[in-house]
């Protein structure tokens, strides 16, 4: 799956470079996540880097953007141009 920002976001800026496939940005109110990037760091890490650092636990799965492990390792090797 992918991952998504929810409201108890407080904007404090860690997540966004912590993303390798630059899938994190700025909102209108909040960080948002954009499922076409987000791989939960497949290919670059063991553990979504973004969970790693966001200090208020705001970052969870989106049941909207189901992937299981194989898609997302082919979403990785796409946007790395591995394919």
């Amino acid at each position: 799956m992918s991952l998504r920002i929810d409201e108890n976001c407080i904007n404090c800026d860690v997540c966004e470079p912590e993303c390798p496939n630059g899938a994190i940005a700025m909102g209108p109110t909040i960080y948002v996540i954009d499922p076409d990037h987000c791989t939960e760091c497949v290919g670059h890490y063991d553990t979504p880097q973004c969970r790693e650092v966001c200090p208020v636990d705001c970052i969870d799965l989106d049941p909207e953007h189901r992937e299981s492990p194989e898609q997302l390792r082919e979403k990785f090797l796409h946007l790395t141009g591995q394919t």
